[in-house]
């Protein structure tokens, strides 16, 4: 059980979040219990969703995106975050079993998004203080500058998401992952 109150419908919401609330449903068919627990804080929600839709129109494949937070997510323990996007990659991202487990140990089956998800890894663990070194090899595998600065901003959201769930202890409402780090 969540330890911050998730409303059990939309109509149960703050009701400047329920609008909000109505363009998750259409956009994902439901609305994920991260999201109604959000709605506790509308500016939460509000800024959550914005930085979410404007990054979906960044740079960044979305299959990518799935890989930095799935890595993200082990990293940080977070067994809510890592149960949906194990589920997203997998059904909307077309991941594979494989590639789901190298991006939770920090790493890609694909050159490139290898790069990136390494690279997004080591920003999380020294918390942004990555080496010159570390800049030339993501920009080697061919990110620009303006992917680099997308690859930090997902891992900003996503570990907001993860430590929201994890003060929340938010319920999962996805297949659960198994095998989350604590």
């Amino acid at each position: 059980m969540s330890r911050i109150p998730t409303p059990a419908t939309i109509n149960d919401a703050p009701e400047a979040s329920r609008p909000l609330l109505e363009q998750v449903s259409k956009q994902l068919g439901s609305v994920p219990n991260m999201f109604r627990l959000e709605a506790q804080s509308t500016a939460a929600l509000e800024g959550h969703l914005g930085l979410s839709g404007a990054l979906a129109k960044g740079r960044l494949p979305a299959a990518t995106r799935e890989r930095i937070a799935l890595a993200i997510a082990e990293f940080n323990g977070c067994g809510y975050c890592l149960s949906a996007h194990t589920y997203v990659a997998a059904n909307l991202a077309g991941l594979s079993p494989e590639e789901i487990a190298a991006n939770r140990s920090g790493r890609s089956t694909d050159a490139k998004a290898d790069a990136a998800v390494v690279f997004a890894l080591k920003v999380a663990e020294l918390r942004g203080r990555v080496t010159d070194a570390d800049l030339a090899a993501v920009r080697e595998a061919g990110y620009d500058e303006a992917q680099i600065v997308e690859i930090v901003q997902h891992i900003a959201l996503n570990v907001y998401t993860n430590y929201l769930n994890e003060v929340a202890r938010t319920e999962i409402d996805f297949p659960v992952a198994t095998g989350v780090a604590a």
